[in-house]
């Protein structure tokens, strides 16, 4: 039977596979298509030797490489998160690159094979680094830093570490290991990196009024909470070690510019510094933290256009001037999922992030391109709800990565042996209590079918 797929208005996909040129680097993607960063929980984990922690696997090396597979693969593919230490992680089984690690041995050559793989037929390959801040889980370090020592309180089944204030000195880390991690990702043949500047991490803590009530200089006024933004990546641009055409950019939250956040006038402010300061390639627009999830379509008019933030970069793409004049390219990420709204899209932005229809189709973006599909899978029922995004796409990356093709999230049957599959994972996740060995996500009881070959 057929997959059940968004409906698409009429539109010309030619729009998407037009190449876009970055600047200051002068890459070029192929495409205005990005797979956005999803969480994979693949590489390696050890609950007891921190060292032995994050080095790419070869089943998430082949995820790459079939993300990266065909003519009209993705412009750009972004990792999933990064750390840039053992013990502070946004969660168990993340590619790992600290201050300490050398450019060589098993973890150096997994990076330099996720580069080669996703690059082999066009693609940038871009790795999106992060620091958790106050969203470190409590069972991997009792303490954590944050802008301010603002405690997170317990969220979707997770304690957190308690934060301190981040001193001169971790700050000055902070900025140092990030910019090792530019170095290192150079070296592995990596084309950037992206700064996570969004879903409440420890850049983000630092951006929003929420999490930043510091009085120093890098508290109060929009140019102090983007301070640190700005040392990373003035770090990165002035390395001897990083190439003039190693690209780099961030990513920013919408959730953060609304209630209690900065004002459209801040955030116009902050978009306009990030170009002009810190000579970004590109700005990526999306939105959530454990506090506020905020992919969801409140109103209509979000429902129509698809995309959860576009609304939020009507306000703000303008702070970085015309089209014409736009040196910071932008891309907005969450809830597009047909060739008429990323068309549309491309109105206000320069491209569109897919995610959650990248780990559902591997080869969305050459079927969307070469006109087999218009729009991505839909999901039956309670799947289609953004809360499932993150298990659900982590089982089927889990998936690609075992040669299987991804179980269709339309089939009543299959959705009902997932749920029924993630209901026993969640139990044995609880029952592992501190003793941290189960991290992947659920693997299906029902035989799979092998994964197609690129048509």
């Amino acid at each position: 039977m057929p997959s059940t797929r968004y409906s698409s208005e009429p539109a010309d996909a030619s729009a998407l596979a037009r190449p876009l040129i970055f600047r200051p680097s002068g890459k070029v993607a192929k495409n205005v298509l990005m797979k956005s960063a999803m969480a994979e929980a693949m590489a390696t984990w050890s609950p007891t030797n921190i060292e032995e922690r994050g080095i790419p696997t070869k089943e998430l090396i082949e995820v790459y490489r079939i993300w990266g597979e065909g003519a009209n693969s993705y412009g750009m593919i972004l990792t999933g998160n990064i750390d840039i230490e053992y013990d502070h992680l946004d969660a168990m089984g993340d590619m790992i690159i600290t201050g300490k690690d050398p450019l060589s041995g098993p973890r150096f050559e997994g990076f330099q094979a996720i580069a080669t793989a996703a690059k082999a037929n066009g693609s940038l390959i871009l790795a999106q680094v992060t620091h958790p801040g106050r969203q470190v889980d409590a069972k991997l370090t009792k303490e954590s830093i944050s802008a301010s020592a603002l405690q997170l309180a317990d969220k979707m089944g997770k304690s957190f570490a308690k934060p301190r204030e981040a001193t001169q000195a971790d700050i000055d880390h902070v900025v140092a290991s990030f910019v090792h991690a530019a170095e290192y990702l150079a070296a592995a043949g990596f084309d950037g990196m992206e700064l996570h500047s969004a879903h409440g991490y420890l850049l983000s803590q630092f951006l929003s009024r929420t999490t930043n009530r510091r009085t120093d200089a890098y508290g109060g006024s929009v140019r102090n909470r983007t301070r640190i933004l700005v040392e990373i990546a003035r770090g990165v641009r002035s390395s001897a070690a990083v190439p003039a055409d190693f690209m780099l950019g961030a990513k920013l939250n919408s959730v953060e510019f609304q209630e209690d956040g900065l004002t459209t006038e801040e955030a116009r402010e902050l978009c306009a510094i990030l170009q002009d300061d810190t000579e970004l390639d590109f700005l990526e627009l999306s939105g959530g933290t454990y506090e506020e999830l905020g992919m969801r379509w409140e109103r209509e008019s979000t429902r129509r256009r698809e995309a959860y933030f576009l609304e939020f970069a009507d306000l703000v793409v303008p702070g970085l001037g015309p089209p014409s004049q736009r040196r910071t390219k932008v891309y907005i990420t969450g809830g597009l999922r047909t060739v008429g709204a990323m068309v549309r899209a491309l109105d206000v932005v320069d491209g569109v992030g897919i995610g959650r229809p990248a780990t559902q189709e591997p080869r969305f973006a050459n079927d969307l391109l070469e006109g087999r599909i218009t729009g991505a899978i839909k999901p039956f029922g309670p799947l289609e709800d953004m809360s499932m995004g993150l298990p659900v796409s982590g089982t089927q990356i889990v998936q690609t990565g075992d040669g299987e093709e991804p179980f269709d999230t339309s089939d009543e049957a299959a959705a009902t042996g997932y749920l029924a599959d993630l209901q026993k994972w969640a139990a044995d996740l609880a029952a592992d209590g501190e003793k941290l060995e189960v991290y992947k996500y659920p693997k299906l009881t029902a035989k799979q079918r092998p994964l197609a070959a690129l048509q």
